[in-house]
């Protein structure tokens, strides 16, 4: 007896396949549009671009205002090694502060400073913008129209146009 495919690899038919690669391509690109943008709204603010993720993930990951460096590894999807030489960084920089827990001194808290939280309020406006922008382009890249132009829908925004 023939064993079943597993219905994550079924065959789909050239027309769909071609289908998806369009939406998954156009999907990436949008994705890599406010990547980009991302990264130039940090440097423009002040930080790099890993010191606005690991600002994010300390206000927002646990719902908590602070993470331990176990939780920004999970977070940004790095080696716990890397986190902590971040945080030390971003610590020297004013940006976030650490304690070790009162109760097992192998767990570190990371929290921002004052400092911190204005970049990451600034960064965090001009995004909430930028995350508008680039959902309305992933909804205009599923219909055909969208995608018959070629995918050039102009180049992406600098961080600094969008401020007020």
């Amino acid at each position: 007896m023939k064993p079943r495919a597993s219905s994550r690899y079924q065959r789909v038919s050239a027309s769909g396949l071609k289908d998806a690669l369009r939406d998954l391509a156009w999907f990436r690109y949008q994705l890599r549009k406010f990547l980009r943008f991302s990264e130039m709204a940090a440097r423009e603010s002040g930080v790099t671009p890993q010191q606005h993720q690991l600002m994010l993930g300390v206000a927002g990951f646990t719902g908590q205002g602070r993470a331990t460096v176990s939780d920004l590894a999970e977070f940004l999807q790095e080696r716990h090694n890397a986190i902590v030489g971040l945080v030390e960084r971003a610590a020297k920089r004013g940006l976030v502060r650490k304690e070790h827990s009162p109760t097992d001194r192998r767990v570190v808290y990371v929290s921002l400073t004052p400092r911190g939280a204005a970049v990451l309020s600034k960064l965090t406006t001009l995004h909430k913008e930028e995350v508008g922008r680039v959902r309305a382009g992933m909804l205009a890249g599923t219909n055909a129209t969208a995608r018959a132009s070629g995918g050039r829908r102009g180049k992406t925004r600098r961080a600094s146009a969008t401020r007020k």
